[in-house]
Parts: structure tokens; C-alpha cells; sequence
């Protein structure tokens, strides 16, 4: 990650979780491309460290979560490739799919646009009550264009996602609860980061090839036949009943105390 990447982003590892944090707290961390560049250097970094079970980001203690991309930002005028590229640099949000371990994201505040769709790519959300969704891009010509017309159908149904998109109104934090966009709600920002830091405790103490299995099982459900994914799922099944860590829980199990798991 370059210098200018870290400084749009504060990585943080402990106790088996990686902790990414926004950090452009000026502009409630408006993606530019040190924000491209560096989420998903970051990504990888967490994935490929066998210390790291799972990832939390978050927006850290500004207004937000995020307000999406940083229309301010110098750039003259582009071609209709150079955007294309731009975009897709470096997988961009594509590195979230590609990332095996589960992430976690952390919401308060403003999370808009590409910040709503950073938000999308996570595996489990946690927001805060003053969170604020919404995806805006046709007020500016535009549509989302880093995951939004596609992944908020799944989640809350092709109606409200609709209806979202084409007027640009903003979602609370209670509704995103109420129609399953977050999966946990917390009363204040100061608790959104704590709940987040709990629930990847809870992932990271898991068997740690069963968590990638289960989230790939999980995320090609949504392209598969029901046929063909319990085919998947009974194979990824199959395939951990011949781990080491599959036999150390059991008899973790027999012997009444947690079970110690390697990733084999």
C-alpha cells in the first residue's frame, strides 16, 4: 500500500480480527484513489494473513460511515474509458467479493452512494440508528456503478431497491434494520464499532476453513439452483469432515472446553 493509500486508511490487527478504518474524517471519507487503491491492498493483506480470521470496517469517529465518491476531487476531463478503468482499478469493489474471510462493516452516520455500496460488499452490517442510506447517482446523472443496482435487489427485494435508486431518498438506520440491509442495530455511533469488535470475535473463535467455506457456500446461493447449491454444500461438507479442525471440535466437545483450531 502506498503512503498516500494509508493515509486515506488506518489498519489495525489484534486478537485475529483486522480493523480497517476510513480515514478521510474532512470530507466523511469521500472516495478518491487512495481509498480505490487502498481498500482492496488492504483486503488482501487481511486475507492473505493466516493471524487474521475476520475484517471490521469502519468509518472511524467523523460524521459518517461514508458519503460516497469525492465529486471535488482534481480530474480533468476523462474518456469513456479512462473512467472504466479508473473504476475498476485494482478490482475496486470486486476485491470485496474476492475476499474470502467475512467482513464486517461498522455504519454511523452519512453512508451514501459508494459508501452504501462499500457497505453492500460486506458480509454482516452494523449500524447505528443515525445511519443514513441512500444511493443518489441519478440526482447526478449517473447510476451506482460499484455494485448498488445489483447487490441492494437481493437484500431487500427488487421493489425497495427501486424505489431507492430512482428517487434517491434515504433510508434510516432503523429501516435499513427493519428490511434486513443491517443485520444489528445499535442505539449510538460510539457502539457501532464496539458491536462490529464483538460479532468478528465471535467469527474469528470458528473453525477458520469452515467460515470461508460457509460464506462461499452462501454467496454463490444467490446464482445457483437450489439443485446445484445443495451440490456445493454437501461437497464443501464433505470436505471438512476430513479436517483437523472438524476432529478437534469434536473432541473439544467430549472433553467440555473450547476447541483450538489451526485452519486445517
Amino acid at each position: 500500500m502506498s503512503d498516500t493509500a494509508q493515509a486515506a486508511l488506518k489498519v489495525e490487527k489484534r486478537d485475529g480480527i483486522a480493523i480497517i478504518t476510513l480515514n478521510r474524517p474532512e470530507v466523511v471519507n469521500a472516495i478518491n484513489d487512495e481509498i480505490r487503491k487502498g481498500l482492496p491492498a488492504a483486503l488482501r493483506d487481511a486475507d492473505q494473513d493466516p493471524a487474521v480470521q475476520a475484517i471490521v470496517l469502519h468509518g472511524g469517529e467523523g460524521r459518517g460511515f461514508c458519503a460516497g465518491a469525492d465529486i471535488k476531487e482534481a480530474r480533468g476531463a476523462e474518456s469513456q474509458i479512462a473512467v472504466h478503468t479508473r473504476v475498476g482499478r485494482d478490482g475496486w469493489i470486486k476485491a470485496f467479493f474476492a475476499t474470502e474471510k467475512p467482513i464486517i462493516a461498522a455504519i454511523h452516520g452519512f453512508c451514501m452512494g459508494g459508501g452504501m455500496e462499500i457497505a453492500l460488499g460486506c458480509d454482516i452490517r452494523i449500524a447505528s440508528k443515525d445511519a443514513k442510506f441512500a444511493l443518489p447517482e441519478t440526482g447526478l446523472g449517473l447510476i451506482p456503478g460499484a455494485g448498488g443496482t445489483q447487490r441492494l435487489a437481493r437484500m431487500i427485494g427488487l421493489s425497495r431497491a427501486m424505489d431507492m435508486i430512482l428517487t434517491g431518498e434515504r433510508m434510516s438506520g432503523e429501516e435499513a434494520y427493519r428490511l434486513g440491509l443491517v443485520s444489528r442495530l445499535v442505539e449510538t455511533p460510539e457502539e457501532v464499532l464496539t458491536e462490529a469488535l464483538a460479532v468478528a470475535a465471535k467469527v474469528a473463535s470458528k473453525a477458520p476453513v469452515a467460515t470461508r467455506f460457509a460464506k462461499q457456500a452462501v454467496n454463490k446461493s444467490l446464482d445457483l439452483s437450489l439443485e446445484d447449491g445443495l451440490a456445493l454444500e454437501a461437497n464443501l461438507f464433505a470436505l471438512l469432515s476430513a479436517t483437523q479442525d472438524k476432529v478437534e471440535a469434536a473432541q473439544a466437545f467430549k472433553e467440555k472446553r473450547a476447541p483450538k483450531f489451526i485452519g486445517a
